[in-house]
């Protein structure tokens, strides 16, 4: 029942921040609506360094931002300013556009801190991507405890519990799992697959180490721990169907990530009133068809 494992790839953002990108993949674009998955950390700064993501668009999709340990401050051009701590949620529904940062706190970076945390994106349907954008902090999220296994929802429907935003059928959920422990996945969505973020797991026998992920295919789907703990997010949902992905700009159609590039180019879309200082400027077209990295 496994379709494909995926290798994390070390991508360098640049204001201090490497992640592990596992989506978007050559042969394995999305899973469910999720378009993108990103590994943040685990990274140690000290005291005086920090995240220093700068302001950047995004179009056509909703970000969701999960730590599991570490601190971020989100800035945004609707005028929001949230700091995120672990277990909580930062849900931000690009839509028609936005224009985001994050950032390490100065009270925080004068510590110093351990950075652990995963970024995805979600593709809106496509009768949703104009939606106007908008802004969720979720702090209090529905938990599960099954035969070993610590789960918190984080959106979607997923073990009869209902959390987030979330604007098309899909689960995300996070998994705790004590030696030699095992889950079941569920089989009422169409798409599924599990990011181990640390320790390893094995699926249908196959050993699924930290930094993978294993996408399944229709059919009963389990993971087993080994000897040790681990921890493993869980996504997928329905299909929304095919996305072109340029820089952070995720679309159904080609000509609307066209504009988006202008409209980031010419000005037109404003910066976060607390952190208009600079910005990430547009970067040139890839020399070759396919899209550039996100950011």
């Amino acid at each position: 029942m496994i379709e494909i494992v995926i290798a994390a790839q070390r991508k360098d953002l640049g204001g201090g921040l490497e992640v592990g990108r596992v989506l978007p993949f050559a042969k394995r674009r999305m899973v469910g609506p999720f378009v993108f998955l990103d590994h943040m950390g685990p990274a140690d700064f000290a005291p005086g360094e920090g995240i220093d993501v700068r302001p950047h668009p995004h179009i056509g999709l909703a970000t969701v931002t999960y730590l599991f340990e570490g601190e971020l401050l989100h800035h945004d051009s609707l005028g929001t300013v949230q700091p995120i701590l672990p277990g909580e949620v930062n849900w931000m529904t690009a839509g028609r556009g936005i224009v985001h940062s994050e950032r390490t706190r100065a009270e925080v970076r004068a510590h110093g801190l351990r950075m652990d945390g995963i970024q995805a994106w979600v593709a809106l349907p496509a009768e949703l991507e104009e939606t106007p954008p908008a802004f969720a902090h979720v702090t209090a999220l529905p938990s599960f405890d099954e035969g070993g296994v610590s789960g918190t929802l984080i959106a979607g429907q997923f073990f009869g519990l209902t959390a987030g935003a979330a604007l098309s059928p899909l689960f995300y959920a996070h998994l705790e799992l004590t030696p030699g422990s095992r889950f079941a996945l569920p089989d009422d969505h169409a798409e599924r697959a599990a990011y181990v973020a640390r320790g390893e797991v094995s699926a249908e026998g196959v050993r699924i180490p930290v930094g993978q992920m294993v996408v399944f295919g229709p059919g009963p789907a389990r993971i087993e721990a080994d000897d040790h703990p681990a921890r493993v997010m869980l996504l997928g949902g329905e299909s929304v169907g095919p996305r072109h992905i340029w820089w952070n700009f995720v679309s159904s159609r080609p000509e609307r990530i066209a504009a988006a590039k202008a409209d980031w180019r010419a000005g037109r879309m404003p910066l976060p009133p607390t952190d208009a200082g600079e910005f990430i400027p547009l970067p040139p077209d890839p020399p070759q068809p396919g899209p550039t990295d996100p950011v």
